[in-house]
């Protein structure tokens, strides 16, 4: 199974993404998750894409792509992927649409996860995250143990730079500019599925499973 999560920031992709892989066993790729890393470990990409995500920006497509291609490559991918977080435009699509076939691979279903914008915000700047394990917390929906310490090592916990409630709202009216119109290119493909991305994780994950089993 070759899907793509679509969604706006803060939709719920990666969640719903890990639910698919305990499943299914196909790995998410989640592009965010690999530039955060290479931020935080200050690798070249690193430089480039920390102060551009910092304030909200995309990172360069060229940059991006060569990412997704080097990871779907990985033996992992064999038996399928969860692309969380790519593509975000037309041009990576098309991008995406080249790669597969050089890879011999096809898409099998398009999820969009339709949640408005005040809950995005919301969730977006209620996240606190643990700077050592990466455990992921929420003010109000899941906070932790102890307010603003980690459950697990006891580190006080952070707000990602992105997470802030400005760099939020600015990140969706990016999407709504630029990312929004792959609904209209993948329904004309036929692989586009909606699902409402409010509600509990659960109950959308049976959402997801009964709308990628959809011809």
């Amino acid at each position: 199974m070759n899907l793509i999560l679509l969604g706006p920031p803060n939709a719920g992709k990666g969640t719903q993404a890990k639910k698919l892989y305990a499943d299914f066993h196909i790995p998410q790729i989640s592009t965010g998750d690999i530039l955060r890393k290479a931020v935080k470990d200050g690798t070249e990409l690193g430089k480039v894409a920390g102060p551009l995500m910092a304030s909200g920006q995309y990172v360069p497509d060229e940059v991006v792509i060569g990412i997704v291609e080097e990871r779907l490559k990985e033996p992992d991918v064999a038996q399928g992927f969860v692309l969380d977080g790519f593509p975000r435009t037309p041009g990576q699509a098309d991008a995406l649409d080249r790669m597969l076939a050089r890879l011999g691979k096809k898409l099998d279903a398009v999820i969009s996860l339709e949640v408005p914008h005040a809950k995005l915000i919301e969730r977006g700047s209620g996240r606190r995250v643990c700077p050592n394990d990466g455990s992921v917390y929420h003010v109000t929906q899941s906070p932790p143990t102890r307010a603003g310490y980690c459950d697990k090592c006891g580190a006080a916990l952070v707000q990602r730079p992105d997470d802030m409630p400005e760099v939020v709202e600015k990140r969706l009216q990016k999407y709504d500019t630029e990312t929004a119109p792959l609904k209209h290119f993948y329904a004309g493909k036929g692989l586009l599925k909606t699902v409402d991305g409010v509600g509990s994780p659960e109950g959308i994950y049976e959402e997801i499973k009964a709308a990628a089993r959809k011809p």
